[in-house]
């Protein structure tokens, strides 16, 4: 499919996309509450055509878009909650819901998707093949990927391959790929300790546990910048992490410590527990609870995602392609589970500017992101996804990236 049928068809979409995610943002809807964003995104879908399921895993949509040929089934995943608490960013679409806030980017993930809909709904003529959109519920909580795969999503849809974006602190009009890397999985404990000196004791455990960090977050913009740089050094200082963060309850004669980890690479996890459970083991009237397993890392395709740098860098220039070699240490994401199912990558859209303020940074209450690049990723994705229909039915068993970013 031509860039420039796709340029012009999202050019007319780009005014209604962005009233779109200002809606969303301003009306929040936390992890498992998404009933009216998932109201918005079936009509859209519905309008242009598409087969549309809702109440998949939750709050789930699903929509499904067939080519005027049949071939080969790819699938785009987008999160639509918000996370709990407030947002520092001041616009007069701020959001209207007490204690709810798009300050991961989820708004923008959501308007994204749905452009990449519309224009390729508009040019399914010269679509051969099926495209599934996914708009998932409760990533916050790392339970709403879980809720569509068991609900069938995959079995029933089986695409080949899977994408997804997420917004990123890197300026607006680059994407960032990540061969091989993508975000950790987490671990969590729950120590419990009892006796007249529970709370002083689960202090010094907070204290040691904690200690088993190796990065800490970053305060300032130069520490943000050099966390930035050092995620494109093959083999540098994030090639291996520990990341922790704990929360002390205590009374007279009773604490609890809870412990969140991320660790990469993520074969490490049994080792640390083993070390944690030493440091919990030293206190008289400790124990120490694990899950059954951590939740896994999201670990990106080294081939789709190189496939998808050749594209996006002959189609919007070298120098708006960035290369990840190691997992940024402060969210997941349980793209982790469709990715442990299908091939497929994520890749980080930038949105930050900070001329206008918008400084990008998922996760932060300051969050704010430059709506400019809501029409960058719907060009840039409906253009890949097209491409890898054309790909796959001419590589079967795995197209050669060079050779796909060229059709």
């Amino acid at each position: 499919m031509d860039r420039a049928s796709i340029d012009q068809t999202a050019a007319e979409l780009d005014g209604e996309l962005t009233a779109l995610r200002r809606d969303i943002h301003r009306w929040p809807e936390l992890a498992g509450d998404e009933r009216r964003t998932a109201a918005l995104v079936a009509h859209r879908l519905r309008a242009e055509g598409l087969d549309v399921s809702t109440g998949v895993g939750g709050h789930g949509v699903v929509a499904v878009l067939d080519g005027a040929e049949a071939g080969p089934t790819v699938a785009y995943r987008a999160d639509m909650d918000a996370l709990d608490g407030g947002e520092l960013f001041d616009s007069d679409f701020a959001s209207r819901v007490p204690g709810a806030a798009h300050v991961c980017g989820h708004d923008v993930h959501t308007a994204v998707a749905v452009g990449i809909a519309q224009v390729l709904a508009r040019l399914r003529r010269r679509l051969s093949g099926r495209v599934v959109f996914m708009f998932q519920p409760a990533e916050e909580t790392l339970d709403g990927a879980l809720g569509m795969i068991a609900d069938g999503v995959l079995d029933r849809t089986a695409p080949q391959e899977i994408y997804a974006l997420h917004c990123g602190p890197q300026p607006v009009g680059t994407f960032a790929v990540m061969p091989g890397y993508g975000l950790p999985g987490q671990d969590r404990y729950l120590v419990e300790l009892s006796g007249p000196t529970a709370a002083a004791d689960g202090r010094r455990l907070v204290a040691a546990i904690e200690a088993l960090s190796t990065v800490g977050y970053p305060r300032t913009t130069e520490q943000f910048q050099t966390l930035l740089s050092d995620l494109r050094i093959s083999d540098g200082p994030l090639a291996r992490f520990v990341r922790v963060v704990s929360a002390l309850t205590a009374d007279e004669r009773r604490a609890q410590v809870r412990v969140w980890l991320r660790a990469w690479p993520c074969h490490r996890y049994p080792q640390i527990r083993e070390e944690v459970r030493r440091l919990v083991e030293t206190v008289d009237g400790a124990r120490i609870e694990f899950p059954a397993r951590p939740f896994p890392a999201m670990v990106c395709s080294p081939r789709l995602s190189e496939a998808a740098a050749a594209y996006l860098r002959d189609t919007i220039g070298t120098q708006a392609v960035i290369v990840l070699h190691a997992a940024f240490p402060f969210h997941g994401e349980d793209f982790a589970l469709f990715l442990q199912r299908v091939p497929g990558a994520m890749f980080f859209l930038g949105v930050a500017n900070p001329s206008a303020g918008c400084n990008g940074v998922p996760h932060s209450p300051d969050f704010a992101a430059d709506e400019r690049a809501i029409g960058i990723g719907v060009r840039a994705m409906a253009g890949l996804l097209s491409n890898r229909l054309h790909a796959i039915r001419q590589h079967p068993f795995g197209a050669d990236p060079a050779q796909s970013a060229r059709h």
